[in-house]
């Protein structure tokens, strides 16, 4: 019994690391995320691109790695094709770093593209592979390990982009290469083959008593996108609306970044809890939080207000490990499918949100723009609720008594 005991410990301390492994990877992967937003002044001044061109270039990456994901992802549950996690960072590095290089503004949006589809063939394949080393009581924990990593790499990536740009202009950029080839190899080494059949993870059961079926997945992934849509506005304008209250842009925009490292350490804290007290308990009280700390955040000034910012990171962003975790339980045999919906289409969407606070914030002001922020947040809690996930905590609740 005690050999069993040891055994079965080891190999729960063996899956935890091959997860932060994988994290790793998906740190280096998504260090490439924002690298082109980062270059776009370059772009503009050196190539001479308008901004409406330099633009199309982002958009033909967000484009292709949103809604590439879940195509990926079908593929991966239904037939067993899977690209190796070696391969796709391999992709993403390569290709967006010799963009820096590159003059033919056509292969540039070919690059862009590739890199692109390197990004979407890592997600599915990789939470397939954290879903199935993850036991259920333990899901919420160890998706946000892996999670955190491509939260950290979206956080450098810029810094990472700016030094050697500033250093050695955009041809520089290939050094940029460096990171990803070096994890290719590794993950080339380290990890497994992918599997041809997709990864099972234990049935979950609806209140009703049947199996999850699309109609809830696409409440989930709705919601999903409306946080999305709160989360890159806030990304996007608060580096502004901070300049207004005296701060400089690089001041604002390490203060912005502080606001998404609190949200990484927000997703472990998040999914331990919802381990333990339920993953819709969890989230509705960690969304509903948030927008009152959004709005204290605005009415303030002064050291409270960026501490509140900081709080309001925490809380918002600490949902998201969670709900991934939901989608895979609301979809056991479709955990590749799930993943490229939730980090692939649902991001790609709450993206596009944020050109309607900007309409706001240009036919008022930048205040009310950001004033709208919550409203996503309030219409992402309803859906939240309406989402047929089992309640945990308020089923020990309402239990009768034995």
């Amino acid at each position: 019994m005690k050999s069993y005991i040891t055994a079965a410990s080891d190999t729960v301390t063996s899956n935890t690391k091959s997860v932060w492994g994988l994290s790793t990877a998906h740190l280096v992967t998504d260090i490439y995320s924002p690298v082109l937003p980062a270059i776009m002044p370059l772009l503009i001044a050196q190539e001479g691109y308008t901004y409406f061109l330099a633009g199309l270039i982002i958009t033909v990456y967000n484009l292709t790695s949103s809604f590439m994901q879940p195509v990926v992802g079908w593929a991966y549950d239904t037939r067993g094709i899977a690209v190796h996690v070696s391969i796709s960072v391999l992709m993403s590095a390569v290709f967006i770093s010799i963009i820096g290089v590159v003059t033919d503004y056509t292969l540039v949006l070919v690059c862009a593209g590739l890199a692109a589809l390197g990004h979407a063939f890592f997600h599915p394949s990789a939470l397939g592979t954290v879903s199935r080393l993850t036991q259920d009581a333990s899901r919420g924990r160890i998706t946000s390990y892996f999670v955190v990593g491509g939260n950290l790499g979206f956080a450098i990536g810029p810094i990472c982009a700016g030094v050697v740009v500033g250093f050695f202009g955009l041809p520089g950029l290939v050094f940029l290469a460096v990171p990803g080839i070096i994890m290719a190899v590794v993950l080339r080494t380290v990890l497994p083959p992918p599997p041809s059949r997709p990864p099972k993870v234990s049935a979950l059961k609806t209140p009703a008593g049947g199996k999850a079926s699309l109609r809830p997945v696409a409440v989930l992934v709705a919601a999903s996108a409306l946080r999305a849509w709160a989360i890159f506005a806030s990304v996007a304008y608060l580096p502004t609306f901070l300049t207004t209250r005296g701060f400089d842009l690089v001041t604002a925009n390490l203060l912005v970044s502080g606001m998404l490292l609190a949200g990484v350490i927000g997703q472990v804290v998040g999914g331990t809890i919802s381990d333990r007290y339920g993953r819709k308990e969890y989230t509705l009280v960690g969304l509903v939080a948030a927008i009152p700390l959004f709005y204290l955040f605005l009415a303030t000034d002064g050291i409270l207000s960026l501490a509140v910012l900081m709080i309001f990171g925490f809380t918002l962003w600490s949902t998201f490990s969670v709900t991934v975790a939901m989608g895979h339980e609301l979809m056991p045999r479709s955990v590749g499918l799930i993943s490229g919906l939730m980090l692939g289409l649902a991001v790609g969407a709450g993206g596009m949100g944020v050109a309607a606070t900007g309409y706001i914030a240009d036919a008022f002001t930048l205040n009310v723009g950001l004033f709208t922020i919550p409203l996503p947040v309030i219409a992402a809690v309803l859906l939240f609720l309406a989402v047929p996930y089992p309640w945990k905590m308020l089923r020990r609740i309402t239990r009768p008594a034995p």
